[in-house]
């Protein structure tokens, strides 16, 4: 078992495995700052009752343009949707809203809680998008690391049985970066799951590889070239899961676990030209 803990705990230890990951990290909030201080957006709009609570929309110049929700990683316990503002404007310029939520962070809140604030989330926007000129038909859902087990289990959700007033199709694609989708192995890594406290009976309800997709809606898979073994497992794990509706595995070798972000918001990278193509054919 002590071995098991070891491997999984370096696999997933991604800070360690990008040395430069605190000039990233500063990089991204100095960036992410400036964003705010130069677009219109609306900060800190409230979807549920608690501090965690809390979504950024950035608005498209064009009306009833289709909206792209990035969920931000950290393992579920660290980072801030702010901290991701960098990832809107290339989509802005596309003609896309964007909007980054937050969650309340574990251990303060259970992986079943955060994800359901994500539901909540994005029934949020769907409710209010006729209020912020945003087409309710076309919503799009992007996540990195843990973001990218939230994003899919958006992809997994149920839309009726969570409220219903809610359709089946309320997302209509997804975008999964460096995800987890299958957490037996999160169980392994203790200096995570002392804070996630994941036991066996979690593994299931919580593991969007173990189900089937809700719909149809297309996906995006990618994975940095240069990250863990585990990882790249992962992603091609959901890939086989959901092929019939993959619509692109977007290889990236060059890029680490937080590079990949920089590709996502980078015009003409692959992973930002296959987003905006599966944005694009989610117009109404």
């Amino acid at each position: 078992m002590q071995d098991l803990n070891a491997y999984y705990s370096a696999q997933f230890n991604a800070r360690a495995a990008v040395p430069d990951h605190a000039r990233v990290f500063t990089r991204w909030q100095k960036d992410s700052a400036h964003v705010r201080r130069t677009h219109a957006g609306l900060l800190d709009l409230a979807y549920g009752d608690s501090a965690g609570e809390r979504l950024d929309l950035f608005p498209a110049s064009k009306r009833e343009a289709p909206l792209l929700v990035f969920i931000h990683g950290g393992w579920w316990r660290s980072l801030d949707k702010s901290d991701f503002s960098f990832v809107a404007p290339a989509y802005l310029r596309a003609g896309f809203n964007v909007a980054l939520t937050n969650y309340t962070l574990a251990p303060a809140a259970s992986l079943e809680e955060i994800t359901r604030q994500q539901l909540r989330a994005l029934a949020w926007l769907y409710r209010n998008a006729e209020q912020y000129d945003i087409d309710p038909r076309s919503i799009v859902v992007a996540g990195h690391s843990a973001g990218g087990h939230l994003a899919a289990m958006m992809l997994v959700a149920r839309w009726p049985l969570f409220a219903d007033d809610l359709p089946t199709d309320l997302v209509r694609g997804g975008v999964l970066m460096s995800g987890l989708y299958d957490l037996t192995p999160v169980q392994h890594a203790d200096y995570v799951n002392v804070d996630l406290r994941l036991k066996t009976e979690h593994i299931g309800p919580l593991s969007p590889a173990f189900m089937p997709k809700a719909g149809n809606a297309p996906f995006i898979t990618a994975v940095g070239g240069l990250e863990s073994d585990e990882f790249k497992r992962q992603n091609s794990l959901i890939g086989a899961c959901w092929s019939d509706h993959l619509f692109a595995d977007v290889a990236l070798p060059d890029r680490n676990h937080l590079t990949i972000c920089d590709a996502f918001a980078t015009p003409g990278d692959p992973l930002f030209e296959a987003t905006v193509k599966l944005l694009e054919s989610r117009g109404a």
